[in-house]
């Protein structure tokens, strides 16, 4: 889309969920994408698998969870 649409329907725009190009005399001159909003209910599911996950491998292990973290979150030599 050219400037004077783009200055037009900015707001409009700028609320959707679709990335566009802003061109000036045909060239792009600017890339518009909008950061996906994180949706809470995922991010706690994603959370709860992944403790479920650390709890399954340190019992599996025969360690606890905090021994397992420091394995994994240990420095690299």
């Amino acid at each position: 889309m050219g400037i004077k649409e783009f200055k037009d329907k900015a707001t409009q725009l700028l609320a959707a969920d679709e990335p566009f190009v802003v061109e000036r005399h045909g060239k792009a001159i600017g890339y518009y994408t909008p950061f996906k909003r994180p949706d809470p209910t995922e991010i706690r599911e994603a959370a709860d698998k992944l403790n479920a996950t650390m709890e399954h491998a340190a019992r599996a292990m025969e360690i606890s969870v905090d021994e397992l973290e420091d394995i994994l979150f240990a420095p690299m030599p």
